[in-house]
C-alpha cells in the first residue's frame, strides 16, 4: 500500500500533553463539510448500481432474463435455510364464509414456513361457472391491513365482476402488528446465514400456489397489485414469477440510482433493499423481467411519501421499454400519473387498474370501472385465529442461532480469507491531507470514495500510537483519551463510515442497508476504513493499538485486526459485545446498529473465533 503526503507537511507535530478542555476542543472540531459523508455515498452507491445489459436480440435476452432469475431467487431470496423452505408443500386451512353481495368472503391461514402462518382472505364471486381471473392483492405499510377500506373496495368490486380477489394480512400490520413481525428484524435472519427476506417473498409464491388451486382459476389470467409497501411486493414477485401475467404496482418503487438521489423520499426498508439484490439487479433490470407481461406503473404526481411520478417514473421507462419492444409487444409496458392529493391508491387510480384489466383479461366485453357501494368490514370482523405459537422473524432467529457459529476445519489464513468474503472487504489507499488550521487534524481519503476524519495527540517522549475510536463518536471520547496522554501515549481519533462526523443525519440506517444491497457491507467498509488508518500510521510509527469504546466499534476494531495482521499489534475493546448473538438475544432491530447484522457473520465467527485470527496478538475485551 502507498502513502501519500503533501510536500513539506510532516506526517505527526509535536504538541505538549494537553488538558481535557483542550482535548475535548480539538476533538469536537469539524473536519469534514456538511453533509460530505450523505454526498460521498450519493455518488459512491449509484456508481456501483448495475447497468441495464447491451442486449438487442431475442434469444439472448430470454436466456439472459432466465439467468438473472435464478441468480436473484438463488443467491439473494433462499439463501441458507430458506432453500428448505423454498421446497416446502404449502399448507392451507380453510375457516369461515361470509356471505355478502354479489360475493362471499372466505377466510383462512395459510404456512408460509414452518411454523409461521399468515391469516388472508378470498373475495369469491357468488356465481363461479367458468375458469376466472385471479388478482392477488398485496398490501403496504398501512397499519389496518386487510381492513383498509380502499383495499376492501377494491377486493369486492373485482370479485362482484367476476374475479377471484385474494388478500393477505402483511407483516407488522392489521392482524400480524406484532413486535416481532417489524421489517427491521428481519435482519437477525440475515446475521445467521438465512435471507430475511425469504419470508416475504414465500408469502406472496405461497398465497398465489393456494389461489391457483381454486378450481376456477384460471392460470392463464394471474393479476398482482398493490400500494407502496405492496407495490414493492408486486413488482419484485411478479419479475421473478412468471406465472404472473399482468403486474400493477402502485407508488411502489424506483431505480437504486434514483433512490440515492432522492434518499428522504426514496431509500426503503429492510426488504425494498435486501442484502445483495444489487449485485445482480437493479429495480429497472425487474422492470423489464415483466416483458412481454402486461404491466401498468402507476405513481403520484403529489405524493407526500416516496417514489413521486415526476422522478420514478422516466428511468424505469427508460430501461424497460427496449425490452418489450424486443418482445414485440410495447403496448403492453404503460404508466399512470395520478394528480390526487398523498400517497394513494385512490379511486383514480384503482379505475386505471380496471380498466388495465379489462383490456388485458376481459378483451370482449372490458371490465366495470365504477365500483359500487360496498359493505366494509371492521379489522375485528376480518380476524381469525392462528396457530399459537406462531414463529416470527425473531423466533426463527434464535432457532437458526442456537447451533452457530458453524466449525470451521480450516486453517487461519483460509478462515481470514472467510471472513473476508463475509465482510466484502476493501483493501483502501490512503491519501492524507491536513485539516484546516490544526495541523495534527487529517481528512483521510479511502480510494477517494469515503473521507475518514482523524486528529492527532502527541507529547514529547510519546512512543507507538493508539487509534482510538467510539460508538459515540470521537468528539465524545475526551474522558478515554486523556489517561492515554498522561501515560505519554501517542493518540489518533478517527470516525469511521456511519459514527461521530462520518453520521449520516437523516435516515441513516437506510444507506446502511443500500451499501448490503449493492454488495458490500457496512461492518466491511467500516473495518477496512480503520485497517487502512492503522497502515497508514505504521509507516511512521510501527503497528499500532487500537482501542475501541462500545459495542459497534468494538466489532469494526476485532474485524479490523483479525483480517490486517501487519498494522495492528494489539485491540482493546471498552463495553464490547460479549458474543454476536446479541443483536438476536437482545431483540434489536437494524435500524439500531446495522453493521451488527453482516449477513452470514454469526454462521460462522463469534468472537471467539475472531479473537483466534488476531491471536498472537493480545486482545482484551473489558
Amino acid at each position: 500500500m502507498r502513502v501519500h503526503f503533501r510536500a513539506g507537511i510532516s506526517l505527526l507535530t509535536m504538541l505538549p500533553v494537553l488538558g481535557a478542555a483542550s482535548i475535548e476542543s480539538r476533538l469536537s472540531q469539524p473536519l469534514l463539510n456538511s453533509k460530505e459523508t450523505m454526498v460521498e455515498a450519493q455518488i459512491y452507491l449509484a456508481s456501483r448500481v448495475q447497468p441495464m445489459p447491451p442486449i438487442r436480440d431475442r434469444d439472448e435476452w430470454e436466456k439472459y432474463a432466465a439467468g438473472l432469475r435464478g441468480q436473484i431467487l438463488d443467491n439473494v431470496v433462499f439463501r441458507g435455510e430458506a432453500a428448505h423452505w423454498r421446497n416446502l408443500p404449502v399448507k392451507v386451512e380453510w375457516l369461515d364464509t361470509i356471505p355478502a353481495n354479489g360475493y362471499r368472503l372466505r377466510k383462512f391461514r395459510y404456512q408460509v414456513l414452518p411454523g409461521l402462518w399468515l391469516p388472508a382472505l378470498l373475495y369469491e364471486p357468488a356465481e363461479l361457472k367458468a375458469r376466472v381471473p385471479v388478482v392477488i392483492n398485496v398490501n403496504g405499510h398501512e397499519g389496518e391491513g386487510m381492513a383498509i377500506p380502499y383495499i376492501q373496495q377494491r377486493c369486492i368490486h373485482l370479485a362482484r365482476n367476476g374475479v377471484l380477489a385474494f388478500n393477505y394480512e402483511w407483516y407488522s400490520k392489521g392482524q400480524m402488528n406484532l413486535k416481532g413481525y417489524s421489517h427491521a428484524r428481519m435482519n437477525q435472519l440475515d446475521l445467521t446465514g438465512t435471507s430475511g427476506l425469504a419470508p416475504f417473498f414465500l408469502a406472496i409464491q405461497h398465497l398465489l400456489d393456494v389461489a391457483l388451486t381454486h378450481p376456477n382459476a384460471d392460470p392463464t389470467r394471474v393479476a398482482v397489485t398493490g400500494l407502496s409497501g405492496g407495490g414493492w411486493q408486486t413488482i419484485l414477485f411478479s419479475a421473478l414469477d412468471p406465472r404472473v401475467t399482468l403486474a400493477a404496482p402502485v407508488a411502489g418503487y424506483s431505480s437504486f440510482v434514483t433512490r440515492t438521489q432522492f434518499p428522504v423520499q426514496d431509500l426503503g426498508d429492510s426488504e425494498q433493499t435486501p442484502v445483495d439484490l444489487g449485485r445482480y439487479a437493479d429495480y429497472t433490470h425487474l422492470t423489464a423481467l415483466l416483458a412481454p407481461r402486461a404491466s401498468l406503473l402507476t405513481h403520484n404526481a403529489f405524493d407526500n411519501c416516496c417514489f413521486r411520478a415526476d422522478y420514478a417514473i422516466g428511468p424505469l421507462l427508460v430501461a424497460a421499454q427496449p425490452f418489450f419492444a424486443l418482445l414485440e409487444h410495447p403496448e403492453r409496458l404503460r404508466y399512470h400519473a395520478n394528480f390526487d392529493q398523498g400517497h394513494n391508491y385512490g379511486e383514480d387510480n384503482r379505475q386505471t387498474f380496471y380498466r388495465f384489466l379489462g383490456e388485458f383479461f376481459f378483451p370482449s366485453g372490458g371490465f366495470p370501472d365504477q365500483e359500487e357501494p360496498s359493505d366494509l368490514r371492521t379489522p375485528e370482523a376480518l380476524r381469525m385465529p392462528l396457530p399459537e405459537p406462531n414463529e416470527d422473524f425473531h423466533t426463527l432467529a434464535e432457532r437458526l442461532s442456537e447451533k452457530l457459529p458453524r466449525p470451521l476445519a480450516i486453517s487461519a489464513a483460509e478462515s481470514r480469507e472467510k471472513l473476508r468474503e463475509i465482510v466484502r472487504w476493501t483493501d483502501y489507499r490512503v491519501t492524507a491531507q491536513p485539516a484546516g488550521a490544526d495541523s495534527a487534524a487529517w481528512r483521510l481519503s479511502m480510494n477517494g470514495n469515503w473521507t475518514v476524519p482523524a486528529v492527532e495527540f502527541d507529547s514529547d517522549g510519546a512512543t507507538g500510537a493508539t487509534l482510538v475510536l467510539g460508538d459515540a463518536g470521537k468528539a465524545k471520547l475526551t474522558t478515554e483519551i486523556q489517561p492515554l496522554l498522561d501515560r505519554r501515549q501517542r493518540v489518533i481519533a478517527i470516525d469511521p463510515f456511519y459514527f461521530g462526523e462520518c453520521r449520516i443525519e437523516t435516515r441513516d440506517y437506510l444507506y446502511a442497508l443500500l451499501i448490503s444491497a449493492l454488495g458490500e457491507r457496512p461492518l466491511g467498509v467500516q473495518a477496512a476504513q480503520v485497517a487502512a488508518v492503522a497502515r497508514w500510521l505504521r509507516q511512521k510509527f510501527g503497528p499500532v493499538t487500537v482501542e475501541s469504546f462500545g459495542p459497534r466499534t468494538g466489532l469494526i476494531a476485532l474485524v479490523a485486526a483479525a483480517i490486517e495482521t501487519g498494522a495492528i499489534r494489539e485491540v482493546k475493546l471498552h463495553q464490547g459485545l460479549a458474543t454476536l448473538r446479541e443483536p438476536i438475544e437482545r431483540d434489536m432491530e437494524v435500524t439500531a446498529a446495522p453493521e451488527l447484522f453482516c449477513f452470514g457473520l454469526l454462521e460462522w465467527f463469534d468472537l471467539k473465533q475472531l479473537a483466534a485470527l488476531v491471536a498472537p496478538r493480545p486482545v482484551s475485551n473489558e
